[in-house]
């Protein structure tokens, strides 16, 4: 069933050091389609110590203007920190720290 916790269980298994796309998330939790529910999910998740959004990026690697916990700067940090790669100032490079 595609539901918030069926995203939220997907999340939960991406590694520091990986992100996945919204649309990745979404064909893991049984939706290919669900790529705005994916969005919209993460946007009301209250725990993110468990539930890592900011390891989900849109599918050009783009981090997100509305990232729920201190905007884009904030996911960016955190992301630096977990050893993720960017192509540039906001954009995550898919080619190696993309979860397959």
């Amino acid at each position: 069933m595609f539901d918030f916790n069926s995203i939220y269980e997907v999340v939960k298994k991406i590694p520091a050091g990986k992100v996945m796309t919204y649309q990745g998330v979404a064909t893991k939790a049984g939706n290919p389609k669900g790529s705005r529910v994916v969005g919209n999910a993460l946007h009301k998740n209250k725990d993110r110590s468990l539930i890592p959004c900011h390891r989900v990026v849109n599918r050009n690697g783009n981090l997100s203007n509305s990232y729920a916990f201190g905007g884009i700067t904030a996911q960016r940090n955190i992301l630096e920190k977990e050893n993720v790669i960017f192509k540039d100032e906001r954009t995550v490079n898919l080619e190696i720290s993309l979860l397959k």
